[in-house]
């Protein structure tokens, strides 16, 4: 999720025809991007920490995000052919659903993958991974930002200023994954509400997620998985 996605700025976007009239609103843009993109980091920051060397995690997020904003700029750019099949917004959208329920439910696969780093948690599968899966989240934004403002050049700008953003959230989010206990969590709980976001909103057109719903459902997780740190379980 990011601002682009958010209908309440359509009429503010879409009044937008000169960069003169953009730089003004880039450090209201860019605090939105860093707020917005904490699901989106969760899932990166999980991924990523299945590398256990630090150099190793900053090589998998600089590539596999480097990797993603090429997708995002193809798919912005080929948006009017590419985002009409619906088939690729179904595989991200369910993506991200598998993703949730088997981080959640599932840890345990994780536990054991990790004992063997050179086969599952090698440094080219976590790229792929972290490429994949911003694709899939990607797909919700990209698509309100097309429908939002015909001017490309602005859509990509929100696309950089996004994994700019992503990639700096995702760096805070390694280290507070290991602080906090219920961030993992918390976060994948975004990321499967996303995906059911996604699902509806296909399966139903009509049918429009409003901004404070958004808002709340994230606000009210990320507060939960900020709300206990290590060390301080109750008995």
């Amino acid at each position: 999720m990011d601002s682009a996605a958010l209908d309440s700025l359509t009429p503010l976007l879409d009044g937008i025809d000169q960069w003169v009239e953009l730089l003004p609103l880039l450090p209201v843009i860019i605090s939105l991007e860093l707020i917005l993109s904490a699901d989106n980091a969760v899932a990166l920051a999980s991924i990523t920490r299945s590398l256990k060397n630090k150099k190793l995690q900053n090589t998998a997020l600089n590539i596999g995000i480097f990797i993603s904003l090429i997708f995002r700029l193809l798919l912005i750019i080929f948006s009017q052919y590419l985002l009409k099949l619906n088939f690729i917004s179904y595989l991200c959208g369910f993506y991200l659903i598998f993703l949730s329920i088997k981080n959640i439910f599932y840890p345990q696969i994780n536990e054991s993958n990790s004992n063997n780093d050179q086969l599952n948690n090698s440094l080219f599968n976590v790229i792929v991974l972290i490429s994949i899966t911003d694709l899939a989240f990607s797909i919700d934004s990209i698509t309100a930002a097309v429908s939002i403002s015909d001017q490309l050049l602005l859509v990509i700008t929100g696309a950089i200023i996004g994994v700019i953003a992503l990639r700096f959230t995702s760096s805070l989010f390694i280290k507070w994954l290991d602080i906090y206990i219920r961030l993992e969590k918390a976060g994948y709980l975004a990321i499967g509400f996303i995906g059911i976001k996604l699902i509806i909103q296909l399966l139903v057109p009509s049918f429009l997620f409003p901004d404070y719903i958004v808002f709340f459902v994230m606000s009210a997780l990320l507060i939960w998985g900020f709300s206990l740190r290590k060390g301080n379980q109750s008995k």
